[in-house]
């Protein structure tokens, strides 16, 4: 059995050693033996620290990620709260989707200002009415807000 020395475990998760040892402390992961000084992991940290990585990219605290792994190290995935993440993921994907979309087209319009733009103005009431709903609904396909090829309105623009 090929132990792997904090420094390395470091390099090749991308991850300073000091969050390893906060995490090992925390009970996140765990040594499992020291070399003078430095702590030393088994290979299989590295599987664990990327799980901890995308816990946190998803939104989960280290509190959720920690509950998430049972007693030997190894993930125990509650489904129900899997889903419920992913819902979320899934609005915030539409909402960051809105924004490039409204982001994108302004910085192509050809108006002289985007107040002038009936596409922007449409843009922003819709994301103004969506923040106000804040209803949660089931996954389902959108429509883009802003469709390529409409270019053609009463003042000209978009």
């Amino acid at each position: 059995m090929k132990l792997i020395d904090i420094g390395e475990v470091s390099e090749k998760a991308g991850v300073p050693a000091s969050t390893l040892r906060y995490y090992d402390e925390i009970g996140l992961i765990s040594s499992v033996g020291r070399s003078g000084l430095r702590r030393q992991f088994l290979p299989e940290v590295l599987l664990q620290l990327t799980l901890i990585s995308m816990g946190k990219s998803a939104g989960f605290s280290l509190d959720d990620i920690a509950r998430m792994f049972g007693q030997n190290g190894k993930p125990e995935l509650s489904r129900p709260e899997l889903h419920k993440r992913a819902n979320e993921l899934d609005q915030q994907i539409r909402k960051l989707t809105a924004l490039r979309d409204t982001i994108r087209h302004t910085a192509e319009c050809s108006a002289p200002s985007h107040m002038e733009c009936p596409t922007f103005q449409r843009i922003v009431t819709l994301a103004s009415r969506k923040q106000q709903k804040i209803a949660k609904r089931p996954t389902r396909k959108k429509r883009p807000l802003d469709r390529p090829g409409r270019t053609a309105t009463k003042s000209g623009y978009c």
